[in-house]
This record gives C-alpha cells, sequence and structure tokens, in this order.
C-alpha cells in the first residue's frame, strides 16, 4: 500500500506526489470499508481531486470524483453576464440531499457527498429506479442526482409530485475525469432509459435570463421549493446557483431549531443572500419590512422552543423515518450514521417503518449548561 499511495495513487490521478503524501499522512486521505467496497477517501481535496473523492479496490481501480461544489450567486444579473456566453440552461435545484451512483464491482453504489456510502441509498435507489440496462451500456458514467422526500434521512422536505422517496438526476459524469455530459445529450439519455432527471426549466438567451430567473425564483419560493441551478449547455462553464427567500428562511428554521449544532457562517451566508436579493430586486420599504420580519421569526421562534423543550429535561432531538426490510437493515443505518460522528438511535421499529432518534447533542449540552447558570 505505501508504494500504491506513493507511485501508483499520483500517476493514476496527475496529482504531484507530494501532495497525496502529505494528504494520506494528514489523514485526509483515508482507509475506507463499507458495505463490501474498499478504497481511499479523498476527505479533503487534493490539487485538482475534489473532497469526497473515493477511489474503490476491487478487480480493477475505479475513481469516482467528488461532485464539484456549486457556487452560489448573490447579484443575479452581473454575475450571469460575466460568467456565461449566449445562452443558459435552468433547471430546478430540489432540497434533498446530493447522491452520486455508480456501478462498483458489478454492484450499484450510492455515495453521499462527502464519499461514504450510504447503505440506505444504496438499498433504495435501485428500487425508485431501475438502473440496470444504463449501467450495462454505460459502466463508465457515474448518476449524480438529489435523494428527495419526506422520508429520507437526511433532508426532508415535501413534494407533492415525489411524495415519500424519489430521485431526480441533475448530471452524468465520467467516472475519473469527472467530465459533465451536456444538458442535450443528458435529457436524451435519461428519456432513453426512463431514469427521472430534474424539472429543465428552459434554455434561455442570456439577455432575457435575469428577469426570467428572478420570476421563477418568485414562483418557486412561494411554492415552497428551493430554487435553480443555472448552467452552459454545453457543461463546459461551471453552474451557478440561486434560491428562494422561502428557503433561505426554512434552513434558518432548522438551523436555529439546533443553534448549537451548526457553524456561525451556516447563519451568516442566509441572511447575506437576504440582503443582497433584496438590494437587486429594489425592494419596496415594506417588502424589505416583510423579509426582516420572516428572518426574525426562523431564528428567534425555533430557538425559544427548543430552550423550553429542554429546560422540561427532554433532549434537543428529531426523529427520522426509513423504510427497511428488518430490524438489521435500520441499525445497520445507525451504525453508519455514528461513523460519520451523528448520535443516533433506532426508536422503533414496526411493519417496516423504522423511527431513528437523532440527537443534537452540542444543542443539548449547552442549552442544558446555560439553564443551570453557565456562562456564554
Amino acid at each position: 500500500m505505501p508504494i500504491f499511495i506513493s507511485n501508483v495513487l499520483p500517476e493514476i490521478l496527475d496529482v504531484e506526489k507530494a501532495n497525496i503524501e502529505r494528504s494520506f499522512k494528514n489523514g485526509n486521505i483515508k482507509f475506507y470499508e463499507s458495505q463490501g467496497i474498499n478504497g481511499l477517501l479523498f476527505r479533503k481535496s487534493v490539487g485538482k481531486i475534489e473532497s469526497g473523492t473515493m477511489v474503490c479496490f476491487g478487480d480493477k481501480i475505479e475513481i469516482i470524483r467528488g461532485f464539484p461544489k456549486i457556487r452560489r450567486t448573490l447579484m443575479l444579473e452581473p454575475s450571469l453576464k460575466i460568467h456565461f456566453d449566449q445562452e443558459v440552461a435552468v433547471e430546478e435545484k430540489m432540497n434533498g440531499y446530493n447522491v452520486r451512483i455508480a456501478l462498483i464491482n458489478n454492484r450499484i453504489i450510492a455515495f453521499t457527498r462527502g464519499g461514504y456510502v450510504c447503505p440506505y441509498t444504496t438499498k433504495k435507489a435501485p428500487e425508485i429506479m431501475d438502473m440496470d440496462e444504463f449501467f450495462n451500456d454505460h459502466p463508465e458514467l457515474v448518476i449524480c442526482g438529489e435523494m428527495v422526500g419526506t422520508e429520507n434521512p437526511y433532508v426532508t422536505h415535501h413534494y407533492r409530485e415525489i411524495g415519500n422517496l424519489g430521485f431526480r438526476i441533475f448530471d452524468l459524469r465520467e467516472k475519473s475525469s469527472n467530465n459533465a455530459m451536456s444538458i442535450p445529450d443528458k435529457i436524451k439519455i435519461l428519456e432513453f432509459y426512463g431514469l427521472p432527471g430534474v424539472k429543465l426549466f428552459e434554455i434561455m438567451d442570456i439577455k432575457d435570463a435575469p428577469k426570467k430567473i428572478f420570476d421563477l425564483v418568485f414562483k418557486l419560493g412561494k411554492d415552497n421549493r428551493e430554487g435553480v441551478v443555472i448552467k452552459d449547455p454545453s457543461m463546459e462553464i461551471d453552474p451557478l446557483k440561486y434560491t428562494s427567500s422561502q428557503a433561505h428562511n426554512g434552513e434558518l428554521q432548522y438551523a436555529f431549531t439546533y443553534p448549537f449544532d451548526f457553524g456561525r457562517s451556516f447563519f451568516f451566508s442566509r441572511v447575506i443572500r437576504e440582503g443582497f436579493q433584496a438590494y437587486e430586486l429594489n425592494e419596496s420599504e415594506d417588502e424589505i419590512r416583510h423579509r426582516a420580519h420572516m428572518i426574525g421569526e426562523s431564528i428567534l421562534y425555533p430557538m425559544i422552543h427548543t430552550i423550553k423543550h429542554v429546560a422540561n429535561d427532554n433532549l434537543a432531538s428529531e426523529n427520522i423515518i426509513i423504510h427497511v426490510d428488518n430490524m438489521n437493515e435500520a441499525e445497520d443505518f445507525v451504525r453508519y450514521l455514528r461513523d460519520l460522528g451523528v448520535v443516533a438511535t433506532v426508536h422503533s421499529f414496526e411493519d417496516g417503518k423504522a423511527i431513528i432518534r437523532r440527537v443534537h447533542q452540542s444543542t443539548t449540552d449547552r442549552i442544558s449548561n446555560f439553564l443551570r447558570g453557565g456562562l456564554y
């Protein structure tokens, strides 16, 4: 293995040997085994290799590159003009969790954004959509998409067209290179294999795009949906994302329910988005007042509720519902969460429905301390 790390891995990834060795020594590249998959997990980016990359061992070495970070625009109109060329493709950004699905050692495996093999998603994704023919024909491709619905174990959000659990594909990428397929080619392939893609609203001229996107995001927000991803139709330019005020407030509401389990940058970035959006839309005083009112409610109400909850000798926790075949699968998922540092237990299991209780320990402990008179 030391020879592989020093000599083979830098060559197959086209990364400087010293960078690989230093990252491995620092623990940013680590050995990883789960669900029968063995390999090297990149916990942080190394040169051009993204965090979340998995180098999988087996009959052959398979490289599943991490999903590239999508930058966010705060000022839509000037960003579009300097970032894109003639046209942009506007797709819906859905509120779920990012998953990459690939054929590894003749098995369909689902990787989370961090590069971990999720046992629940690995089992559920093939039940939601038939990928066998696609991977038989295209074993070199990775399906990148969003697991969504009210019964996914990471981010629950109601989509009336999806219900409990669904999947929507936003990219098809090559394994080793991470090159993304163009929008028209992706749509053709998804339609051919009957695979569900995210909604493409329109491929629009760059001159018309700002107003159309503003109007679109406003409508999406009214419908409690997240926003859009703006792409170069050829996928040669990095995408951008732009989200609704309702999405920002929803994220703040959740985060302030467990205020000591999220970093300050999480809160700050959402408020910054609101400020720039209000400015660019040239909102009236009444509109700004309403926006400020909604932010305040998103921050204070959930936090006060949690303080009262902990004051009554309860834990700051949430219940996650998953459907599994047996108790062993529920416990397997809890072990996976614990490997990620999440405090969780199987609260109950009945008729294929498992309730996983996730405890937000930092929020519980710190609120308890302050209620006893601890200093901040």
